[in-house]
């Protein structure tokens, strides 16, 4: 049954801010307080590298204008095997993020309702409650999905948007000295920042996976990719720096909701709860579109046979409920697991882990977008492909430097869960011969 294609310009453009814009940002001036100034060229050089990644991505949305994301264009670039382990490491890149994000949900509901910062059982079934009220939502429709993605969108920009205009205004020059605190070399200072910071542009690329859903999806996602990665690189930098302005390199360190100490230190306590409420409902939004990302991964690889077909199944309302609820199962176990550790230990490992494994894709994405190059010459007869070719190099060699940035630790366990895959894909395969015959 054909459905009505219902996603446009402005939801799919909600759905890059929205899905960029999640925990990370709040929690960021505090992580990168230690750093001092020079962490501003850090997000500079963050914001360069995701715009190259997203100008990649906005164009393989074009030359590949199929479901999926970066595991659409690594099959179309590299053959099925490149396919299936970059669908395999994105799906798990998707439900572990939403881990991550229901944790930072529940760090900024404890400025209301203490509990659970005292109480680890009590944060992790309200965090569990989240992901599968949020599953329910994703169930039911990808609209009813696009829609509350749109007014989380416009409700959490607000508090950043407040900030990082306002702000500015009561910004001191000395908080910013020395510009380099951390005692090491400015190289080292900058890649320990891009590390930090990649991880609140993931999701740059998520207008490309919902394809089937979006309305002339050729260039609707393109223009959606970039307008969405610009507005949210010019928020970050903007708000980072007033908050880094406005509160004592000192403080900062050890605050734990930064954007909310700086409303409070410019308006009085009121301003800090209003910046918490929009805190949570940042959290609430970008946990619901990494959770239609998190059905629709598995959804279009079993549409393709690299997944086992269960995941195929769709809802006559249209949605993967399996793939949304055998994720959410996933998110429930590695929450059960790992609950014991403290708050942001747990969200640490998470965030680097789910960037990690988001980066191996966008590796995967810039050399598949090369060999289509390469291997279907014919199309592109008569255009130059030297801008598109560089752009797709340095989209390469920046993912690889942000890999080595994530450290030892998380780059081994990122491998194992790569590998993990391997039996899965024999599985398949022999189900597919077994089923031919």
């Amino acid at each position: 049954m054909h459905h009505q294609k219902k996603l446009g310009l402005w939801i799919c453009t909600s759905l890059v801010v929205g899905n960029m814009i999640g925990s990370g940002v709040f929690l960021l001036p505090a992580s990168l307080a230690p750093y001092g100034g020079i962490s501003i060229i850090g997000w500079l050089i963050t914001a360069t590298g995701s715009m190259l990644l997203a100008l990649v991505f906005a164009r393989l949305s074009r030359l590949v204008p199929k479901a999926g994301g970066p595991y659409a264009y690594a099959r179309a670039g590299l053959g099925e095997f490149a396919g299936f382990l970059i669908a395999w490491g994105y799906w798990i890149s998707t439900w572990v993020t939403n881990a991550a994000i229901s944790v930072a949900f529940v760090s900024y509901l404890t400025v209301f309702w203490r509990t659970p910062a005292e109480k680890p059982l009590v944060a992790a079934v309200v965090a569990l409650a989240i992901i599968w009220l949020l599953t329910w939502v994703n169930a039911t429709g990808v609209r009813q999905a696009g829609q509350v993605q749109l007014v989380t969108t416009i409700l959490k920009l607000l508090p950043l948007v407040v900030i990082s205009t306002v702000g500015l205004v009561y910004c001191q020059t000395e908080n910013f000295i020395p510009f380099n605190p951390s005692g090491g070399s400015p190289l080292s200072a900058v890649t320990a920042t891009i590390s930090l910071t990649l991880w609140a542009f993931l999701g740059f690329e998520s207008a490309t996976v919902p394809a089937d859903d979006v309305v002339n999806p050729e260039r609707t996602i393109s223009r959606a990719t970039i307008i969405g990665t610009t507005l949210t690189a010019l928020i970050y930098i903007l708000s980072t720096a007033a908050v880094m302005g406005i509160i004592p390199s000192s403080e900062l360190k050890v605050s734990t909701a930064p954007f909310a100490d700086a409303a409070r230190q410019i308006w009085g306590t009121w301003a800090a709860y209003a910046v918490s409420v929009g805190a949570v409902i940042s959290c609430f939004g970008a946990l619901n579109g990494w959770i239609l990302l998190q059905g629709q991964i598995p959804l279009a690889s079993a549409r393709d046979g690299l997944f086992p077909p269960v995941f195929g199944r769709v809802s006559k309302r249209g949605t993967p409920v399996i793939g949304l609820v055998v994720s959410s199962i996933l998110v429930t176990l590695l929450m059960a697991a790992n609950y014991t550790k403290g708050l942001v230990e747990l969200f640490t490992f998470i965030i680097l882990l789910a960037t990690l494994t988001c980066l191996i894709p966008y590796v995967f994405a810039t050399i598949a977008e090369l060999m289509i190059f390469i291997n279907e010459r014919e199309r592109f007869s008569g255009q130059r492909l030297l801008g598109a070719s560089t752009i797709a190099v340095l989209g390469f060699l920046y993912s690889l430097w942000a890999i080595g940035g994530a450290g030892k630790d998380i780059v081994y366990w990122g491998f194992l869960l790569m590998l993990a895959g391997l039996p899965f894909y024999v599985w398949v395969n022999w189900s597919r011969s077994r089923s031919a015959k």
